[in-house]
Order: C-alpha cells, then sequence, then structure tokens
C-alpha cells in the first residue's frame, strides 16, 4: 500500500517510477540513461518493499554502461548513512547493491539514486532520479528465555496493570489517555483500570491496603471533577477535575466514557466488604457517583434512544445517537438499571437494538455473525462492555457468548487468510481493532485493514479464543519482544508491512488485557459486575436470560 505523506515527496523527486501498479516504471529516452530493470532479492521491486532480509541484494539494470565514480557520489542508502557496496556486472550496466553491513530488523530505509548518474559516456541519468523503499522484516529469534505459559500469562497481566497503578496521574489516580499525556485523564480508560486494579489485588500484584487508597484517590476525584447531568466529560485534567474538550464540540458529558467508569465503579463496589468501615464508606460513595448519573435525561426528552454527548454551552450540537451493534451495549445496560434514572426497554429496543435490524446472521470464515456489521467490525466491540457484563446471555437479538466468540474467530480467519497480502499476517499474529497506527490512530477492521495488528485485540479475546490468543501472546512476546515489550506491557500496536512499532501505551488498551485474560483465568470481573442486583434488574427489563 502507498502511504499518501509518502507519494507526495516521492512525485517530487522522481518521474521513473509510480505508484501505479505498485511497479517500476521505465522510462524509454534514448539520449540519457534509463533504467530498464529491477529486482530485490530477485524479486520484482516497487516504490515500497516490505520484508526484505537483513542483506538485501539490489539490482538495478541500465541502458548505458554507468560510471563506477558516479555510482559511488550519487547511489545511497538513507542518504550514505548506510555503507553499500557496488559490483558492477554486464560491462558496467547491471549494477548490484548490497549494504556493507547487515541492515536492522523491521527497519524502513530508502535506497536513493540521484538525477546527477552519469554513464561512462557522460550521458546524464533521465528524469528526477529514483527512490526505493526498503522495509526489512522481522528477526525470528526468540527475544526472551521460555517460561510457562501460566508464568506468562502473569507476567503480562502483573506487567500491563503498572500502567494503571505506577502510571498513574498522580494527584488523581486516574489513567492517563496514553503514556505521553501528562495530567489528561481518561475517563473510561480508568473505569477499564478500576477493575485491572481488582484483579491486581486479587491476585497479590499488589496490596489490598494499597488497592483500596487508590479506589480512595480515584473516587475522591470523581467527587469533584466536572460532570454533566451526573456524566464525566471523556478528558479531563487530572490536577484539577476540569474538563479538558476531546473535540471542539466534545467539551461536556460522554455518556459512553461515563458507562465505561461506571462498569467499574460498580464491579469495585461488588469487590469491597460492606462490614469493613472503609469498604462500606466506598460502597456508599460509589452507589452516590453512579445513581447520579441522569441516563434518562440523555433522551433529549422521550426519544427511544439515549444520546452520546452534551456540552454545557453548545447543547445537544454533536446529536450523536447510541444505536447497535457496537462497543456501547454497556450504556443501555446500566440504563435499564438505574435505580433514579432509568429508561424502559422500549428505549433498548427501539433504539440500540433498532427493532432488530441490528442482525446480521450472514456467515465469514465458516462462523456465524449474529449481529453487526460484515465480518464484526473491530474487535474492542467484543470487549468494553464485556469486561463485567458476563456475555453467557441471550436476549431477543442474539446469544452473547455466539457473538462475542464468532467475531473474534472471524478476525482471527481473516488475518491467517491475508487477502490484503500484509507481511506477518499469521495463525499466531493476528488482532483488528482501534489503535494507533503509521498514520496516526484509527479502527482497524477486516474491512478497514491498513496491515497494523494490535496485541490488546487477540490478547483480550482470550475467554473467546484461548488458542488462537495464547499463540499470539508468544508471538508478541517471544519473537516481537525485542520491539512491542516494555515498561507497561506490550506497546500499542505494530505494522510490519511499513516496519513500524508504536512507542505508545493507551489506557483502553491495556485495562482490557489484565481484565479478559482474568475472566478467561476465574471470570472474576463477570462474576462481580453480573452480581450486582442493579445489573440483575436490567437483565430482566431487557430480556437478557
Amino acid at each position: 500500500m502507498c502511504n499518501k505523506s509518502f507519494l507526495l515527496s516521492v512525485f517530487c523527486i522522481l518521474l521513473l517510477i509510480s505508484c501505479r501498479n505498485d511497479s517500476v516504471k521505465v522510462s524509454s529516452g534514448a539520449k540519457n540513461i534509463t533504467l530498464v530493470s529491477a529486482s530485490l532479492d530477485g524479486r520484482p521491486t516497487s516504490l515500497s518493499y516490505s520484508g526484505a532480509s537483513i542483506t538485501p541484494q539490489l539490482t538495478l539494470n541500465f541502458s548505458e554502461p554507468i560510471n563506477h565514480a558516479s555510482a559511488q557520489n550519487y547511489i545511497s542508502l538513507n542518504g550514505g548513512i548506510v555503507a553499500i557496496s557496488i559490483a558492477f556486472t554486464h560491462h558496467d550496466s547491471t549494477l548490484v547493491i548490497q549494504p556493507v553491513n547487515p541492515l536492522n530488523y523491521l527497519t524502513s530505509y530508502n535506497l536513493q539514486v540521484s538525477p546527477q548518474l552519469a554513464s561512462t559516456t557522460q550521458k546524464i541519468f533521465s528524469g528526477s532520479g529514483v527512490l526505493i523503499r526498503i522495509i526489512t522484516g522481522i528477526n525470528p529469534a526468540s527475544k526472551f528465555p521460555a517460561i510457562s505459559d501460566t508464568a506468562l500469562v502473569n507476567l503480562v497481566q502483573q506487567q500491563t496493570l503498572k500502567y494503571f497503578y505506577d502510571f498513574a496521574e498522580p494527584v488523581s489516580g486516574m489513567a492517563r489517555e496514553r503514556n505521553s499525556s501528562g495530567n489528561l485523564v481518561t475517563t473510561g480508560g480508568s473505569g477499564f483500570g478500576l477493575m485491572a486494579l481488582v484483579v491486581g489485588i486479587n491476585r497479590g500484584f499488589i496490596s489490598r491496603a494499597n488497592g483500596i487508597a487508590r479506589f480512595v484517590k480515584i473516587i475522591s476525584y470523581l467527587e469533584k471533577a466536572d460532570r454533566f447531568h451526573g456524566a464525566w466529560p471523556h478528558w479531563s485534567d487530572g490536577t484539577t477535575g476540569k474538563v479538558i474538550p476531546f473535540s471542539t464540540n466534545d467539551n461536556g458529558a460522554d455518556l459512553v466514557e461515563t458507562s465505561f467508569m461506571v462498569q467499574g465503579l460498580i464491579t469495585v463496589r461488588q469487590y469491597l466488604t460492606s462490614t469493613d468501615t472503609v469498604g462500606n464508606n466506598l460502597i456508599n460513595r460509589i452507589n452516590n457517583l453512579w445513581q447520579a448519573v441522569e441516563f434518562d435525561w440523555f433522551r433529549q426528552g422521550s426519544q427511544q434512544v439515549l444520546y452520546w454527548h452534551w456540552s454545557p454551552d453548545k447543547g445537544w450540537i454533536m446529536n450523536m445517537p447510541i444505536r447497535g451493534y457496537d462497543e456501547a451495549l454497556i450504556v443501555y445496560l446500566l440504563a435499564a438499571g438505574s435505580p433514579t434514572h432509568t429508561i424502559p426497554a422500549s428505549v433498548y429496543q427501539q433504539g440500540w437494538a433498532q427493532n432488530g435490524s441490528i442482525k446480521n446472521g450472514k456467515t465469514f470464515y465458516g462462523h456465524v455473525l449474529p449481529l453487526g456489521q460484515d465480518y464484526g467490525g473491530p474487535l474492542f466491540f467484543t470487549h468494553y462492555s464485556f469486561l463485567g457484563f458476563d456475555p453467557h446471555t441471550q436476549d431477543a437479538y442474539a446469544n452473547y457468548w455466539t457473538q462475542n466468540t464468532n467475531h473474534a474467530l472471524i478476525n482471527h480467519d481473516y488475518c491467517t487468510a491475508n487477502p490484503g497480502n500484509f507481511i506477518g499476517y499469521a495463525d499466531n499474529c493476528w488482532g483488528l481493532t482501534a489503535s494507533d497506527n503509521p498514520w496516526g490512530y484509527d479502527a482497524q477492521s477486516p474491512t478497514s485493514d491498513n496491515g497494523t495488528i494490535t496485541p490488546t485485540a487477540a490478547i483480550s479475546s482470550m475467554p473467546y479464543t484461548p488458542t488462537q490468543s495464547m499463540n499470539a501472546i508468544k508471538y508478541f512476546y517471544y519473537i516481537l519482544g525485542d520491539k512491542m515489550w516494555g515498561q507497561y506491557g506490550f506497546y500499542d500496536s505494530f505494522n510490519i508491512t511499513q516496519g513500524w512499532t508504536a512507542t505508545s501505551t493507551l489506557a483502553i488498551d491495556q485495562g482490557p488485557i489484565v481484565v479478559m485474560i482474568e475472566n478467561y483465568r476465574t471470570q472474576l470481573l463477570w462474576n462481580l459486575f453480573t452480581s450486582a442486583p442493579e445489573v440483575q434488574a436490567a437483565k430482566t427489563k431487557l430480556g437478557f436470560n
């Protein structure tokens, strides 16, 4: 695939090569030197050649014998930073170019042939030169000593938890949006972090006293932070509690992010001991927080749907209804179960389920998908609402265990089949969801695929695809660990086709890793959240069994 920003620069400096058909175009000018053909390790070369060896051999065939000194001066790899050797054959018209030393794995290099290149008869290279991008593949060697699967899963949970415990914003205790966010904290990601802290206490990664102290800090912050009809914003300042706009018009309530937080708060509440003085105090404070969320107000009157945003100075300007099927099922479950601001079942049926039009029923890679878009969409649909809500249930529209399992299997099987021919996709290297990618941030899926794999997608699907997810964990850790394993677990994503790995970690991607691994192992968070009487009441109202 051609990176747009890369193409713009390429078109400015070369006439011989274009992205069309992803192949080298050869000039037919007779008065100047022309490039007749090119290959890399015996394979036809394009503008961007992925998966190259670390000792690639690039062969360029010209129409004229090339002056040796000119070749040394005007053919370079990464602007001359990387030393190359040039061998001349076929009466000096064929040049075989190799790096003097092995290149780095999973790294992008540019080989440039400048237009000043001259032949032995002083003819010059026609056009504006040639630029070829060479992207090396992965190092297949294991990066860490082998440990048992149990030890590896423990390590992944414990290391990832550090994002929410060690790296939390110090004043609020909330989760930073990402590892470069400073005092900007995220509501939904912090809700995931609360559930991860429960796992940490339960597994002994942190002491119960320290965990409870962190709950106190976060709840104290939430009590003073900006709220709008009971709902928190997407982002806020961890030091002051003031809203930080997520976008120009998104400077107030975010009901979806708030619901992710409430899911975490209820899980913590169910984990606490009511006979303990501190625990009882926190239980009451959590009840006050979540019961203040005016879910019914987000109907914009009496509409049969809930709305995502509200701004204190712009009102309902974003006007985004929350309709299925995506990650927001939890919003309707909590709204239906709210003891203070509930909604009737008709809002779920007409607003979320759209009177049944959320159904799919098609088969992809041999798996029937009950709900949602074709191929299921990004995998976070199977994670965010189901960190606490046990998917071993069904309603009038789907069996949610079947929905989530088949969605994950479709995602895995798509990556294994790899119809886009991306480098690295395999049975043990899979997982498409929303994440950072080489061009920014986007939601990757089988119908919107740019070659970016996100570890949280496969790892957080472990309850649904235990074998495939464990294989992915091993690949990410042992094979990609030198690039992808960091202080807070796995970095966000990677794209082997582009020779790119993220250096970022995001709260909304790290949290589900800790939580969903635990749900696979013990169903801890599912048992806690679903045991809440409000959740049981919501299930009954909405027709879940």
